[in-house]
Protein backbone atom coordinates (compact mmCIF):
# COMPACT_ATOMS: atom_id res chain seq x y z
CA UNK A 1 0.00 0.00 0.00
CA UNK A 2 1.38 3.40 -0.98
CA UNK A 3 -0.20 5.70 1.60
CA UNK A 4 1.22 8.93 0.33
CA UNK A 5 0.24 8.02 -3.69
CA UNK A 6 -3.48 7.12 -2.15
CA UNK A 7 -3.18 10.26 -0.52
CA UNK A 8 -2.62 12.34 -3.21
CA UNK A 9 -5.27 10.40 -5.59
CA UNK A 10 -8.07 11.03 -2.55
CA UNK A 11 -6.97 14.71 -2.32
CA UNK A 12 -6.51 15.97 -6.03
CA UNK A 13 -10.70 13.90 -6.54
CA UNK A 14 -11.70 16.85 -3.76
CA UNK A 15 -9.85 19.54 -5.34
CA UNK A 16 -11.15 23.23 -4.69
CA UNK A 17 -14.03 23.72 -7.22
CA UNK A 18 -14.31 20.36 -8.55
CA UNK A 19 -16.22 17.13 -7.86
CA UNK A 20 -16.70 13.89 -9.32
CA UNK A 21 -18.91 13.13 -12.13
CA UNK A 22 -21.19 9.59 -11.73
CA UNK A 23 -20.99 7.93 -15.44
CA UNK A 24 -21.12 4.47 -14.13
CA UNK A 25 -24.92 3.60 -14.58
CA UNK A 26 -24.87 -0.25 -15.39
CA UNK A 27 -26.77 -1.68 -18.07
CA UNK A 28 -29.89 -1.74 -16.67
CA UNK A 29 -29.94 1.73 -15.04
CA UNK A 30 -28.81 3.04 -18.10
CA UNK A 31 -31.62 1.40 -20.23
CA UNK A 32 -33.76 3.81 -17.83
CA UNK A 33 -32.48 6.94 -18.10
CA UNK A 34 -32.53 5.91 -22.49
CA UNK A 35 -36.59 4.87 -22.37
CA UNK A 36 -37.05 8.43 -21.09
CA UNK A 37 -35.64 9.81 -24.33
CA UNK A 38 -37.29 6.83 -26.32
CA UNK A 39 -33.63 6.28 -26.91
CA UNK A 40 -32.42 2.30 -27.79
CA UNK A 41 -29.81 1.23 -25.06
CA UNK A 42 -26.95 -0.47 -27.20
CA UNK A 43 -23.12 -0.36 -27.13
CA UNK A 44 -23.12 2.38 -30.07
CA UNK A 45 -25.31 4.58 -28.36
CA UNK A 46 -24.12 4.41 -24.84
CA UNK A 47 -20.40 5.22 -26.10
CA UNK A 48 -21.81 8.05 -27.92
CA UNK A 49 -23.30 9.42 -24.96
CA UNK A 50 -19.95 8.90 -22.83
CA UNK A 51 -18.04 10.29 -25.21
CA UNK A 52 -20.51 13.74 -26.04
CA UNK A 53 -19.93 13.95 -21.71
CA UNK A 54 -16.34 13.40 -21.83
CA UNK A 55 -15.03 15.90 -24.81
CA UNK A 56 -17.23 18.34 -23.22
CA UNK A 57 -14.79 21.60 -23.94
CA UNK A 58 -13.37 22.56 -20.13
CA UNK A 59 -15.88 19.96 -18.17
CA UNK A 60 -11.63 19.76 -16.19
CA UNK A 61 -12.06 22.87 -15.00
CA UNK A 62 -14.86 21.54 -12.84
CA UNK A 63 -14.27 17.62 -12.55
CA UNK A 64 -11.64 16.00 -10.76
CA UNK A 65 -12.60 12.32 -11.54
CA UNK A 66 -15.25 10.35 -13.59
CA UNK A 67 -16.71 6.71 -12.25
CA UNK A 68 -17.08 4.51 -15.00
CA UNK A 69 -18.79 1.29 -15.80
CA UNK A 70 -17.26 -1.93 -16.85
CA UNK A 71 -18.01 -1.59 -20.54
CA UNK A 72 -16.83 2.26 -20.72
CA UNK A 73 -13.41 1.22 -19.94
CA UNK A 74 -12.83 -1.00 -22.85
CA UNK A 75 -14.50 1.96 -25.17
CA UNK A 76 -13.04 4.39 -27.37
CA UNK A 77 -13.72 7.92 -29.00
CA UNK A 78 -14.57 7.88 -32.47
CA UNK A 79 -11.12 8.53 -33.48
CA UNK A 80 -9.98 5.40 -31.26
CA UNK A 81 -8.84 6.74 -27.89
CA UNK A 82 -9.47 4.81 -25.56
CA UNK A 83 -11.78 6.70 -22.80
CA UNK A 84 -9.37 5.84 -19.98
CA UNK A 85 -6.54 7.57 -21.63
CA UNK A 86 -8.71 10.69 -22.89
CA UNK A 87 -9.50 11.57 -19.35
CA UNK A 88 -5.59 10.67 -17.98
CA UNK A 89 -4.88 13.07 -20.75
CA UNK A 90 -7.51 16.38 -19.34
CA UNK A 91 -6.22 15.57 -16.13
CA UNK A 92 -9.21 14.20 -14.91
CA UNK A 93 -8.93 10.78 -13.12
CA UNK A 94 -10.20 7.68 -14.50
CA UNK A 95 -12.37 5.55 -11.96
CA UNK A 96 -14.59 2.50 -11.85
CA UNK A 97 -17.49 1.19 -10.07
CA UNK A 98 -16.58 -2.14 -9.00
CA UNK A 99 -19.68 -3.31 -6.55
CA UNK A 100 -21.92 -5.90 -8.77
CA UNK A 101 -25.28 -4.63 -7.97
CA UNK A 102 -27.34 -6.00 -5.32
CA UNK A 103 -29.74 -8.70 -4.35
CA UNK A 104 -31.89 -9.60 -1.76
CA UNK A 105 -30.44 -9.80 2.00
CA UNK A 106 -30.67 -13.25 3.70
CA UNK A 107 -34.43 -13.91 4.93
CA UNK A 108 -35.63 -10.51 3.96
CA UNK A 109 -37.67 -9.35 1.28
CA UNK A 110 -37.02 -5.77 2.09
CA UNK A 111 -33.33 -5.05 2.26
CA UNK A 112 -30.64 -5.48 0.10
CA UNK A 113 -26.59 -6.43 -0.01
CA UNK A 114 -24.13 -5.71 -2.65
CA UNK A 115 -22.43 -8.24 -4.47
CA UNK A 116 -19.16 -8.54 -6.18
CA UNK A 117 -16.43 -9.27 -3.04
CA UNK A 118 -15.78 -12.81 -5.52
CA UNK A 119 -13.28 -12.24 -7.62
CA UNK A 120 -12.53 -8.47 -6.62
CA UNK A 121 -8.85 -8.50 -6.44
CA UNK A 122 -8.52 -9.86 -9.91
CA UNK A 123 -10.50 -7.38 -11.03
CA UNK A 124 -9.00 -4.54 -9.28
CA UNK A 125 -5.72 -5.32 -10.58
CA UNK A 126 -7.03 -5.39 -13.84
CA UNK A 127 -8.61 -1.62 -13.82
CA UNK A 128 -5.43 -0.60 -12.07
CA UNK A 129 -3.26 -1.94 -14.82
CA UNK A 130 -5.56 -0.03 -17.59
CA UNK A 131 -4.88 3.04 -15.40
CA UNK A 132 -7.96 3.65 -13.06
CA UNK A 133 -6.97 5.36 -10.10
CA UNK A 134 -9.82 4.87 -7.78
CA UNK A 135 -13.05 2.75 -7.57
CA UNK A 136 -16.48 2.75 -6.08
CA UNK A 137 -18.83 0.44 -4.00
CA UNK A 138 -22.30 1.00 -2.99
CA UNK A 139 -24.25 -0.44 -0.06
CA UNK A 140 -28.23 1.20 0.47
CA UNK A 141 -29.94 0.98 3.42
CA UNK A 142 -33.84 1.14 3.42
CA UNK A 143 -36.13 3.52 5.87
CA UNK A 144 -39.10 1.48 7.41
CA UNK A 145 -40.62 0.20 9.84
CA UNK A 146 -38.18 -1.67 12.15
CA UNK A 147 -35.27 -0.62 8.82
CA UNK A 148 -32.84 -1.33 8.16
CA UNK A 149 -31.88 -3.79 10.66
CA UNK A 150 -28.90 -4.27 12.55
CA UNK A 151 -28.32 -7.19 10.41
CA UNK A 152 -28.08 -5.34 7.53
CA UNK A 153 -26.43 -2.73 8.26
CA UNK A 154 -23.40 -5.34 9.75
CA UNK A 155 -23.43 -6.96 6.52
CA UNK A 156 -23.25 -4.32 4.62
CA UNK A 157 -20.62 -1.78 6.15
CA UNK A 158 -18.08 -5.39 6.79
CA UNK A 159 -18.74 -5.36 2.69
CA UNK A 160 -17.67 -1.95 2.59
CA UNK A 161 -14.62 -2.72 4.37
CA UNK A 162 -13.42 -5.89 2.89
CA UNK A 163 -13.68 -3.73 -0.34
CA UNK A 164 -12.15 -0.61 0.85
CA UNK A 165 -8.96 -2.64 2.01
CA UNK A 166 -8.24 -4.55 -0.83
CA UNK A 167 -8.42 -1.67 -2.98
CA UNK A 168 -6.27 0.07 -0.82
CA UNK A 169 -3.55 -2.68 -1.19
CA UNK A 170 -4.02 -2.06 -5.37
CA UNK A 171 -3.52 1.01 -4.63
CA UNK A 172 -6.86 2.04 -5.87
CA UNK A 173 -8.60 4.79 -3.33
CA UNK A 174 -11.69 3.40 -2.27
CA UNK A 175 -14.83 5.69 -2.48
CA UNK A 176 -17.13 4.51 0.31
CA UNK A 177 -20.91 4.79 -0.56
CA UNK A 178 -23.33 4.04 2.39
CA UNK A 179 -26.49 5.55 0.84
CA UNK A 180 -29.66 6.33 3.09
CA UNK A 181 -32.33 5.64 0.78
CA UNK A 182 -34.30 8.59 -0.19
CA UNK A 183 -37.86 6.56 -1.02
CA UNK A 184 -40.42 6.27 1.19
CA UNK A 185 -42.15 8.49 3.84
CA UNK A 186 -39.72 8.95 6.75
CA UNK A 187 -39.16 12.69 8.10
CA UNK A 188 -35.77 14.25 8.13
CA UNK A 189 -35.09 13.30 11.56
CA UNK A 190 -35.85 9.25 11.05
CA UNK A 191 -32.67 10.27 8.19
CA UNK A 192 -30.50 11.35 10.50
CA UNK A 193 -31.01 8.65 13.07
CA UNK A 194 -30.39 6.78 10.53
CA UNK A 195 -27.42 7.98 8.67
CA UNK A 196 -25.93 8.54 12.00
CA UNK A 197 -26.67 4.87 12.17
CA UNK A 198 -25.24 3.72 9.50
CA UNK A 199 -21.95 5.81 9.37
CA UNK A 200 -21.13 4.89 12.81
CA UNK A 201 -20.88 1.66 12.27
CA UNK A 202 -19.16 1.91 8.52
CA UNK A 203 -16.40 3.87 9.92
CA UNK A 204 -15.73 1.39 13.14
CA UNK A 205 -15.66 -1.54 10.61
CA UNK A 206 -12.86 0.83 8.32
CA UNK A 207 -10.66 0.98 11.63
CA UNK A 208 -11.16 -2.36 12.39
CA UNK A 209 -9.59 -3.97 8.95
CA UNK A 210 -6.82 -0.98 8.94
CA UNK A 211 -8.25 1.12 6.22
CA UNK A 212 -6.26 4.10 5.99
CA UNK A 213 -8.85 6.74 5.89
CA UNK A 214 -6.45 9.60 4.71
CA UNK A 215 -6.84 7.68 1.18
CA UNK A 216 -10.36 7.22 0.90
CA UNK A 217 -13.53 9.49 0.00
CA UNK A 218 -16.82 8.97 1.44
CA UNK A 219 -20.14 9.16 -0.70
CA UNK A 220 -22.83 9.66 1.49
CA UNK A 221 -26.33 10.53 1.15
CA UNK A 222 -27.51 14.39 2.39
CA UNK A 223 -29.72 13.80 5.54
CA UNK A 224 -33.50 14.78 3.65
CA UNK A 225 -36.99 13.88 4.03
CA UNK A 226 -37.98 11.17 2.28
CA UNK A 227 -39.63 11.38 -1.28
CA UNK A 228 -43.45 10.86 -0.23
CA UNK A 229 -43.27 12.96 3.39
CA UNK A 230 -45.55 15.94 2.58
CA UNK A 231 -43.00 18.30 4.87
CA UNK A 232 -40.02 19.47 2.76
CA UNK A 233 -37.23 21.04 4.68
CA UNK A 234 -35.40 23.93 3.93
CA UNK A 235 -32.01 23.80 1.88
CA UNK A 236 -30.68 25.60 5.43
CA UNK A 237 -32.38 23.29 8.07
CA UNK A 238 -30.93 19.86 5.18
CA UNK A 239 -27.22 21.65 5.44
CA UNK A 240 -27.55 21.28 9.33
CA UNK A 241 -28.75 18.44 10.06
CA UNK A 242 -26.65 16.91 7.64
CA UNK A 243 -23.39 18.76 9.04
CA UNK A 244 -24.40 17.91 11.96
CA UNK A 245 -24.57 13.80 11.26
CA UNK A 246 -20.97 14.23 9.44
CA UNK A 247 -19.49 15.85 12.70
CA UNK A 248 -20.21 12.95 14.97
CA UNK A 249 -19.38 10.38 12.63
CA UNK A 250 -16.85 10.79 10.10
CA UNK A 251 -12.99 11.14 11.34
CA UNK A 252 -11.03 14.20 10.65
CA UNK A 253 -8.35 11.91 8.54
CA UNK A 254 -11.03 11.92 5.93
CA UNK A 255 -9.90 14.20 2.95
CA UNK A 256 -13.26 14.76 1.49
CA UNK A 257 -16.67 14.14 1.31
CA UNK A 258 -18.50 14.16 -2.10
CA UNK A 259 -22.37 14.10 -1.74
CA UNK A 260 -24.39 11.58 -4.12
CA UNK A 261 -27.56 13.39 -5.42
CA UNK A 262 -30.29 10.61 -5.76
CA UNK A 263 -33.75 11.53 -5.75
CA UNK A 264 -33.12 15.01 -6.47
CA UNK A 265 -33.46 17.29 -9.31
CA UNK A 266 -30.43 19.16 -10.72
CA UNK A 267 -31.10 22.31 -9.04
CA UNK A 268 -32.49 20.73 -5.50
CA UNK A 269 -28.69 19.17 -5.22
CA UNK A 270 -26.90 22.08 -6.53
CA UNK A 271 -29.06 24.48 -3.98
CA UNK A 272 -28.40 21.86 -1.11
CA UNK A 273 -25.48 21.68 -1.89
CA UNK A 274 -24.48 25.25 -1.56
CA UNK A 275 -26.59 25.40 1.57
CA UNK A 276 -23.85 22.58 3.04
CA UNK A 277 -20.73 24.90 2.09
CA UNK A 278 -21.94 27.64 3.49
CA UNK A 279 -22.50 26.44 6.25
CA UNK A 280 -19.27 24.92 6.27
CA UNK A 281 -17.52 27.74 5.56
CA UNK A 282 -19.34 29.22 8.76
CA UNK A 283 -17.76 25.98 10.99
CA UNK A 284 -14.70 25.43 9.58
CA UNK A 285 -14.86 21.87 8.69
CA UNK A 286 -11.55 19.23 8.54
CA UNK A 287 -12.92 17.64 5.37
CA UNK A 288 -14.26 19.16 1.31
CA UNK A 289 -16.89 19.39 1.25
CA UNK A 290 -17.54 17.89 -2.92
CA UNK A 291 -19.60 16.06 -4.74
CA UNK A 292 -20.39 12.76 -6.76
CA UNK A 293 -23.49 13.17 -9.00
CA UNK A 294 -24.91 11.63 -11.91
CA UNK A 295 -28.34 12.24 -11.96
CA UNK A 296 -27.31 15.71 -10.49
CA UNK A 297 -25.17 16.15 -13.22
CA UNK A 298 -26.96 14.61 -16.49
CA UNK A 299 -30.11 14.88 -16.25
CA UNK A 300 -30.66 18.11 -18.27
CA UNK A 301 -28.09 17.18 -20.63
CA UNK A 302 -29.48 13.68 -21.80
CA UNK A 303 -32.88 15.07 -22.35
CA UNK A 304 -31.45 18.04 -24.35
CA UNK A 305 -29.35 15.31 -26.41
CA UNK A 306 -31.57 12.53 -26.96
CA UNK A 307 -30.04 10.62 -29.33
CA UNK A 308 -29.47 13.05 -32.21
CA UNK A 309 -25.73 14.16 -33.27
CA UNK A 310 -27.07 17.18 -34.40
CA UNK A 311 -28.01 18.21 -30.47
CA UNK A 312 -24.11 16.98 -29.33
CA UNK A 313 -22.40 21.07 -28.95
CA UNK A 314 -26.11 22.19 -27.34
CA UNK A 315 -26.22 18.89 -24.96
CA UNK A 316 -22.69 20.02 -24.02
CA UNK A 317 -22.85 23.27 -23.40
CA UNK A 318 -25.98 22.58 -21.07
CA UNK A 319 -23.50 19.84 -19.06
CA UNK A 320 -21.07 22.35 -19.34
CA UNK A 321 -23.25 25.22 -17.35
CA UNK A 322 -24.77 22.42 -14.78
CA UNK A 323 -21.15 21.43 -14.45
CA UNK A 324 -20.10 25.13 -13.23
CA UNK A 325 -22.92 25.66 -11.51
CA UNK A 326 -22.48 22.84 -9.33
CA UNK A 327 -19.20 23.97 -8.91
CA UNK A 328 -20.28 27.05 -7.58
CA UNK A 329 -22.72 25.80 -5.18
CA UNK A 330 -19.52 23.38 -4.21
CA UNK A 331 -17.84 26.77 -2.99
CA UNK A 332 -21.13 28.42 -1.46
CA UNK A 333 -21.70 30.91 -3.98
CA UNK A 334 -24.77 29.27 -5.72
CA UNK A 335 -27.98 31.04 -6.18
CA UNK A 336 -30.79 30.40 -8.56
CA UNK A 337 -30.32 33.78 -10.49
CA UNK A 338 -27.38 31.86 -12.06
CA UNK A 339 -29.09 29.02 -13.91
CA UNK A 340 -29.83 31.31 -16.70
CA UNK A 341 -26.92 33.37 -16.49
CA UNK A 342 -23.46 32.60 -18.78
CA UNK A 343 -21.13 32.43 -15.95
Amino acid sequence: MDKDHLNSIAQTLVSKHKGILAADESTATIKKRFDSINLVSNLSNRRTYRELLFTTLNINKYISGIILFDETTRQNTIEGISFVNLLNGLNIIPGIKVDQGLQNLTGSDDEMITIGLDGLETRLIKYKNIGCEFVKWRAVFKIGPNLPTQNCIDTNVRLLAKYAILSQKINLVPIIEPEVLMEGDHSIEDCSITTNQVLTETYKQLNNYGVFLEGTILKPNMILPGNLNAKKSTPEEIALKTITVLKKTVPSAVPGIAFLSGGQTEKEATNNLNAINIQANITHLPWELSFSYGRGLQSATLKEWSGNSANKKSAQTIFLHRATLTSTARQGQYSFSLENSNI
